[in-house]
């Protein structure tokens, strides 16, 4: 049971500023929110304050873009060796004797480092010396929506806290008048839904919200018609009144959590479409994201958001794109994706590092796994082939947050099949991941049906080489 004294004085804080006129007169640059939105102290030294993950949903193909293999292009239409067909896993190949693909594509070294890039990817070919490729991620299930689970929550159910969540539950937030956690969609959404950016079994305050492509910004922000401010004012205060009287008799975080969520959502009626206001951008920094029409939604549009979001003091900022499934007519359909979003991803990375962003920030490109060596037969007749799932060894890039720039890290066999080295499982990726932010894997837990939960599970080792 709380005190009065504690009772009022809580209340008092959970009620202060809840006029509207005050509410939307504050300043939407990042402050220091309160409540459960606090930021807290990492357990470690940092390199990173904030993330940007442009999650490539569907699989982008590493060995067309980012992974040259000259033996693969060498042995193009050859049968797969029946030592790697005994073991493979492919997710929809049927063929008893499936043959190789190379790439028609040419590759390229670029930067001070060297790193091999394909045509396919020349805006990010002119960053490469920021970037850190991995070569040698593995995933475990080859079905996407399960995949997509596994990298977003390091579980391959439904169920568990997001990556996301996990980070704003250790670290908190520096955004006074939006959620520490945003997500952007483009293009396909991802198949296993909400399930990405949920917060499982973690308070619901440490869930992503998605930010709409049309209509209200977030969805049930906006003020039903008929209510004036003083009216909408008051029904908040008087609800926030009713929350704190339940709080002094059964204390329960929810509670505090309900109270903190009507205020921000007060802030955000304001916030939220100035946010969305690309009216103070420079012309400059639209064409160099490729923005032709500021108000239409597009993997371009979202990736400058990212940034004004991470301006904003926001902590994780998630931006899902796709379609990168390729199992079909792949040498028509890749080019048209790696043009949608090549652009763009550089520029933010670029925009980042020119606005003095980038060392605080870690950004994280690549998808739920990547794809195969071997050329799927499309169904239809006369379809051309595409490449099929492919979880032993894929390509994500890295930048910012303490990354060291110019690195290849991880490589595969000659015809891209296998990792040799350096292998980076999807729990190593977060254990990573957190470490860059200053969070112990092992020490971010939380207590769930009589045990201790974490992101990595039992498992995940941290990628030091990562870093500079």
């Amino acid at each position: 049971m709380l005190s009065r004294r504690t009772f009022f004085e809580r209340t008092r804080q959970g009620l202060s500023g809840v006029a509207l006129p005050a509410l939307l007169s504050v300043d939407t640059a990042a402050g220091t929110p309160g409540g459960v939105y606090q930021p807290r102290a990492p357990h470690l030294r940092p390199t990173a304050r904030n993330v940007i993950f442009m999650f490539q949903i569907g699989a982008p193909s590493q060995l067309d873009m980012f992974d040259p293999k000259p033996e693969l292009n060498k042995r193009d239409g050859a049968p797969l060796p029946q030592s790697f067909l005994e073991r493979v896993k492919f997710a929809q190949i049927q063929d008893k004797q499936p043959r190789l693909m190379g790439t028609p594509y040419k590759f390229s070294r670029h930067g001070e480092s060297g790193q091999w890039v394909s045509e396919l990817m020349p805006h990010t070919a002119r960053i490469v010396d920021r970037l850190s490729f991995v070569h040698t991620c593995q995933a475990e299930d080859t079905n996407h929506m399960f995949g997509e689970l596994h990298m977003s929550t390091g579980w391959r159910r439904f169920g568990r806290p997001s990556i996301g969540s996990w980070v704003l539950y250790g670290l908190g937030s520096e955004s006074e008048n939006l959620p520490g956690f945003m997500v952007l969609r483009s293009g396909m959404h991802p198949r296993s839904k909400g399930a990405n950016f949920g917060n499982g079994f973690l308070p619901a305050t440490m869930q992503g919200t998605p930010l709409q492509d049309s209509g209200s910004p977030i969805l049930n922000l906006e003020t039903p018609p008929g209510f004036e401010g003083e009216s909408q004012a008051s029904t908040v205060e008087a609800i926030n009144r009713l929350n704190a009287l339940r709080q002094s008799e059964t204390p329960d975080p929810g509670i505090e959590a309900r109270i903190s969520s009507y205020e921000l959502a007060f802030r955000m009626q304001s916030s939220a479409p100035e946010l969305l206001d690309l009216s103070s951008e420079s012309e400059e920094t639209l064409q160099m994201y490729g923005i032709e029409d500021p108000g239409k939604p597009s993997y371009a549009r979202n990736c400058l958001l990212a940034r004004r979001l991470i301006e904003r003091g926001v902590r994780f900022v998630e931006l899902f794109h796709g379609d990168w499934d390729h199992h079909t007519n792949i040498y028509k359909r890749l080019p048209a994706e790696c043009q949608a979003t090549d652009q763009a991803s550089a520029a933010l990375v670029t925009d980042l590092a020119r606005r003095g962003l980038l060392d605080d920030t870690l950004v994280i490109w690549g998808g739920e796994f990547g794809r195969s060596s071997v050329a799927q037969k499309s169904q239809a007749p006369g379809e051309p082939v595409g490449r099929d799932h492919h979880v032993d060894a894929f390509t994500m890039w890295f930048a910012g947050g303490g990354v060291a720039g110019g690195r290849s890290i991880g490589e595969t066999d000659d015809i891209g099949f296998d990792a040799l080295t350096d292998r980076w499982h999807i729990h190593d990726l977060h254990a990573t991941f957190l470490h860059a932010l200053g969070l112990d894997h092992k020490r971010l837990t939380y207590q769930h049906q009589g045990r201790d939960y974490r992101l990595t599970d039992i498992h995940g080792t941290v990628k030091t080489e990562l870093f500079a």
